[in-house]
């Protein structure tokens, strides 16, 4: 399958299936810690170092912009995706989240930073994620996402594979998830000859591993 005909495309085996298993359980070690520092009040529900439950897209989900070790998947899958698309890339930002029973991610289209971009399945329950290949689908308008709910292409990743799309052009999301837990890292890059790709190198932070409010601040 062709990322540059289809606008997306899978990749088995992006990284082995030991290390997707290793961080995987290194990140539900990390919400479990986290979750203690929380319930103890020795931190804020909005200290983003170890992770939060208040995303917006899918509430009172454990996820993690920017951690560490995610980002240095980041940098590491980089000649990867590089390979694989056929493009030079620059990295902007990963973000980590373990899906509970029950949660969807609705139809969306990202943001800049998420031009070119993988999820990247760490493990847990397998849990299908949808796309639609054509830019046409959905959009903005009155300053709503409005999808034209299609069927879009269905995709089941096993641990270490990835799948890479246009991310603020291809409409994608997920169906309620029935099982337990599911790890999966998105991995977000600019393509490096798109106006302004340099500028916004690491989401607009001075280097990877900080979080979002230090954008900026170089």
């Amino acid at each position: 399958m062709s990322f540059k005909k289809n606008k997306f495309s899978v990749l088995k085996n992006a990284i082995s299936p030991e290390l997707a298993d290793f961080v995987y359980k290194y990140f539900l070690n990390k919400r479990k810690v986290a979750r203690t520092l929380l319930d103890t009040r020795y931190i804020s529900p909005f200290t983003e170092y170890w992770g939060v439950w208040n995303d917006e897209q899918v509430p009172n989900t454990y996820s993690h912009y920017g951690d560490i070790a995610m980002e240095t998947l980041l940098e590491e899958v980089k000649p990867v995706m590089e390979k694989h698309t056929g493009l030079k890339l620059s990295e902007t930002y990963s973000y980590a989240r373990i899906y509970k029973k029950g949660d969807v991610l609705a139809r969306h289209k990202d943001r800049y930073s998420c031009e070119i971009s993988t999820t990247l399945n760490l493990g847990g329950d397998p849990w299908p994620i949808y796309i639609e290949p054509n830019p046409k689908k959905g959009k903005v308008k009155d300053g709503q996402y409005k999808s034209d709910m299609t069927d879009g292409k269905k995709v089941i990743l096993k641990p270490g594979d990835m799948l890479v799309y246009k991310g603020n052009l291809c409409e994608h999301w997920r169906e309620a998830f029935e099982g337990e837990d599911c790890g999966q890292v998105f991995l977000h890059y600019n393509n490096a000859k798109t106006k302004g790709a340099i500028e916004n190198q690491f989401d607009g932070r001075p280097h990877v591993g900080l979080p979002a409010w230090f954008k900026n601040k170089k």
